[in-house]
Formats: C-alpha cells, structure tokens, sequence
C-alpha cells in the first residue's frame, strides 16, 4: 500500500487526520489492477483502532424508546467510550463477568472528517467524512442498577465494533431513508430509518460542536432501532443497506 500513496500504511484515521483522502481516491482511480486483490480474498478490520473520540446517543429512535417504555429526553442522551473497546468485524465480542445481560444495538455511525466547532445545524454534515456500521454493547444489567453506572456499562474491551467499511457521505444519498437493522443468528430483530430518529444527524454534529470540538476521525454513534439481548455462541450483526455487513461472533469474556 506505500506504493500507492506515499506516507500511507493503512491508517484511515491518518489519512483523515493528514486532509489526503482526495489524494488517496486520485491513487486509487489511476492505479493498475496489478496493486488490487479481490474483495472476496480480504478479511477486514476495524478501518482504525484508536479514534480520538467515540460519542454514543441513547434513545435516539422514538420506537426504541417506547419499547423500553421510556421517552426520548428532551436533550441528546449522549455518552463517551474509550477506544480500548474497539474491535472489527469477525472479532469477538466478550460478555464481561460482571454483567449476566449484555445487549448489542446496530446503529448508523457517523465519521467525522474535518475540524468541527460550533457548527450550524445547516453546515454540519459538511463535516462528515462518511458514515459506517456499528455494534455498540451495554452491559443492561448493570445500567438499570443505577443510570449513573452509564459510562461503567458501555465501556468494557469489545463494546464498540464497527467497519469493514467507511462510505463517504456524497455515495450514501438520502441520509433519511437509510435503514439500520439490528440482527441476532442471521434474524432481523429491529429495523427502522434514519427518518425515525428524534435528533437527526445533522442535529447530533451540530450539538455535539458546541460541547467540544469533533476531529478528523471521531465517531459519534446515532443510536439504534433496537438492542438485543446476546448470549455466548450468538452472532450479532448490524446491516445497512448501501453501507455494510458488520458481523461478530460472542464470546465469554
């Protein structure tokens, strides 16, 4: 891969972060077929480890939240996950000891790609590299001990997976019509669009701006359709139509 972009050892992050992705594309499109493989011949990773920043939202589909029998807050229920709890597709989400029940929620994640601070609700998607597959896990149980428990119960080793791919935003089309579908062993379990969402991307960027600044490479994952309940032995899954496949196999921690 130096050999097609000088400075480049696969660190998508690096490329966001270093303003070459224009350069990377021009590479790409006038390199020959000799420096590609076949899709079907690589297994992916996670396109990074170490974001700067993971924001998640809870609650943000209103079916979800009635699900739950609780209403949207009035504000985005946000959180922050470290990036030791980064892991890509195949790898294995580990059930911690402490939590006898852990969900997995498929959500639309939203990769940032330029300097963001402040930003109008209008402009904000201006600064979205693309967007990508995420499966975000809670420790439930140890969430509704006490909602303060919140950071403790998302932040164990393998709770945010994402990839194989980042789609930039200009290829995905109507952001609103894009469907996200939590799936457990091969059978949807929830599914609804970006529509659905009470703070809509956009909205998420802009609010999230004005509490910090967002950089090249930060994740704010959107919320999800519906969390399901995984056990050792199950496969989780996060589909999105035009965007990816995002499987992972749990294990006992």
């Amino acid at each position: 891969m130096p050999d097609l972009l000088p400075g480049f050892d696969g660190d998508v992050r690096a490329v966001l972060v270093e303003e070459r992705v224009a350069e990377l594309a021009k590479a790409v499109e006038s390199a020959g077929d000799a420096l590609f493989v076949p899709e079907s011949s690589v297994a992916f990773g996670a396109p990074y480890r170490h974001p700067r920043l993971i924001w998640g939202i809870g609650l943000n589909y209103v079916d979800h939240a009635a699900d739950l029998s609780e209403q949207v807050p009035d504000e985005p229920a946000s959180f922050i996950k470290g990036d030791h709890t980064v892991i890509g597709p195949g790898e294995e989400i580990p059930i911690p000891p402490q939590s006898s029940r852990t969900t997995a929620e498929a959500e639309l994640g939203l990769v940032i790609g330029r300097y963001c601070r402040d930003v109008s609700e209008a402009d904000a998607l201006d600064h979205v590299f693309g967007v990508t597959t995420v499966l975000d896990q809670t420790a439930e149980d140890i969430l509704e001990r006490n909602p303060r428990f919140l950071t403790r119960s998302k932040n164990f080793p393998g709770f945010f997976s994402f990839g194989p791919q980042i789609v930039p935003l200009a290829e995905v089309g109507d952001l609103a019509s894009v469907e996200v579908s939590t799936v457990l062993d091969g059978g949807v379990h929830r599914s609804n669009t970006v529509s659905r969402m009470r703070y809509s991307p956009q909205f998420l960027v802009s609010f999230h701006s004005a509490v910090m600044p967002l950089y090249p490479g930060d994740i704010i994952s959107t919320g999800t359709p519906g969390a399901v309940h995984i056990r050792p032995g199950t496969v989780a899954e996060c589909r999105i139509p035009g965007v990816g496949v995002l499987t992972n196999p749990v294990v006992q921690g």
